[in-house]
């Protein structure tokens, strides 16, 4: 009899699922679509059911692919979208949709608990309010009463779909600690719901999940659910993690020093520490828990940096993007080929990619710019000055972990994503980072994040770390040029303080629209 795991990936576009030997091995792959919508202005809303429909799709399918008796499956876990939050009745029915982390209809209550006790919970939970679970509750409670009073747990989709699959009610319903930074309610150090933060927003401590440990198994896979999912009941489910640190975990992100770059949807910037730092001075890098106990994977990032190079992709680079898909080429490879021959620095041209707002810090006011647009620029100037804003965002990041973490020695970056396949990006980013760049290919790393988390759950792994050391997969290297970091590190220093400038514009123009 084999061994096998499942990962469940609960995310933004779709939801993933995989199976794996013991190996970390992908022996099938699944992906189902999921539908955002937009019921007003900055609003983007799920569905929680459809988290579940799409995730017993998905499995149903792995299993039909791979060939695998149902039987020999040893468990499965499920990560998911971290920021963002939704909510459950005593039944673990849906009261609400999920409030997706690209909706910034909460903006009032971000500045509501900053200025209340923003340094308090920045302190306690290692961030400090943004577009995350505690601005997100207060919106409910104070918008819709009403519906707050039915609500008897607030939950996270993978959280929901786990206790759906495990047949568990509201009493037993929980949140790992990978989670903990985003709630605005925790003692993320202590790993426990902290008393004064609820008390200060009365948020009632009983609408709050029970804090976990990723690994913990929270039930089995109940008759029901297998019949839906095509496995076998019985199969034990473990509690997983965030989708970004199951990332983490997958990509082999184990050891001091070695920074991620998810070059994704959202452009995340993260590293691996022993230590809790919360970044008090610039409200920038959050602190949050790794999979794995004893060790912090700091973190900030771009709130849909990738999105932007949709954006230029879909309005304005329709003609070398039809030119593109008639020579069946990707589309980002030609945008990459014509940026390549631009200058550094964009014929003096910078791009501010915070169309959403900023997240951290908190600056919801601030949207995306181009600043010193000229006639003698080109679509490929701007394009390039598109890679370059993302890349000086993170050497502000860089500049703030290593004062946050001085006995911390960075040595390399990995690089997983979309934006990964571009050489020229790698190239780029690792020259204004002063930073090796390894690119690492592996298959859906939060899916075999999450896998690894259920074979350690299931006893079939000892040690988390060396696991994920074991599975990751480098490919190629990128060295940093000396003489490009010295010309770029001058762009990314008058970046930073453009966005100061910027922040107090954009501040002023939200305020003429609520006139």
């Amino acid at each position: 009899m084999n061994d096998y795991l499942i990962g469940v990936d609960i995310g933004t576009g779709g939801t993933k699922a995989g199976i794996f030997d013991e190996q970390g091995n992908q022996l099938a792959g699944a992906f189902q679509e999921s539908e955002l919508r937009h019921p007003k202005s900055g609003w983007v809303e799920q569905d929680m059911e459809d988290f579940y429909s799409s995730a017993a799709a998905t499995i149903k399918k792995i299993i039909k692919k791979s060939g695998v008796d149902p039987g020999d499956v040893a468990a499965l876990a499920f990560d998911g979208q971290m920021s963002g939050i939704g909510s459950i009745d005593e039944n673990w029915e849906p009261v609400t949709r999920y409030d997706n982390w690209l909706d910034i209809r909460c903006e009032p209550f971000i500045k509501k608990m900053q200025k209340r006790a923003g340094e308090q919970i920045l302190k306690k939970a290692g961030a400090p309010p943004t577009y995350s679970h505690g601005p997100k509750m207060l919106w409910w409670k104070e918008n819709h009463p009403d519906v707050f009073d039915k609500i008897a747990k607030f939950i996270v989709p993978a959280c929901y779909v786990a206790g759906k699959m495990a047949g568990l009610k509201s009493d037993e319903a929980f949140i790992d600690y990978t989670y903990l930074h985003f709630t605005c309610l925790a003692d993320n150090k202590n790993k426990k719901w902290d008393d004064e933060l609820c008390r200060i927003f009365d948020i009632p401590r009983d609408k709050l999940p029970q804090i976990v440990k990723p690994g913990t198994i929270i039930g089995e896979v109940t008759g029901k659910a297998a019949r839906e999912c095509n496995l076998k009941e019985g199969i034990p489910i473990a509690a997983g993690a965030g989708d970004t640190t199951a990332t983490y975990l997958g990509a082999g992100i184990v050891d001091p020093g070695v920074i991620f770059d998810v070059a994704g949807t959202a452009s995340v910037f993260a590293s691996c520490t022993k230590e809790f730092a919360p970044d008090v001075e610039y409200e920038t890098v959050m602190c949050s828990r790794s999979v794995i106990e004893g060790l912090w994977n700091p973190i900030a990032f771009i709130n849909g940096g990738g999105l932007c190079l949709r954006w230029f992709r879909d309005e304005i680079g329709q003609k070398e993007r039809e030119i593109a898909e008639k020579e069946d080429e990707d589309p980002y490879y030609y945008y990459d080929q014509q940026a390549q021959n631009i200058p550094p620095g964009s014929d003096n041209l910078l791009f501010v990619p915070h169309f959403g707002g900023r997240v951290l810090p908190p600056q919801p006011n601030l949207r995306g710019s181009w600043v010193g647009l000229s006639w003698g620029q080109k679509k490929s100037s701007l394009y390039r000055s598109i890679l370059e804003g993302i890349a000086y965002e993170y050497y502000h990041y860089f500049k703030i972990k290593k004062a946050l973490y001085p006995d911390t020695d960075f040595k390399e970056v990995r690089v997983l994503g979309g934006g990964s396949k571009s050489s020229f990006w790698n190239q780029l980013k690792s020259d204004v980072l002063d930073l090796p760049y390894v690119r690492i290919v592996q298959e859906e790393p939060a899916v075999l994040g999450s896998a690894v988390i259920a074979g350690y759950a299931a006893g079939l792994f000892d040690d988390l770390a060396e696991t994920a050391r074991k599975f990751v997969d480098k490919r190629e290297s990128y060295e940093p040029r000396p003489e490009y970091h010295d010309y770029y590190k001058k762009y990314a220093k008058t970046y930073t303080d453009l966005i100061k400038d910027l922040e107090k514009t954009y501040t002023r123009l939200h305020e003429l629209e609520e006139l």
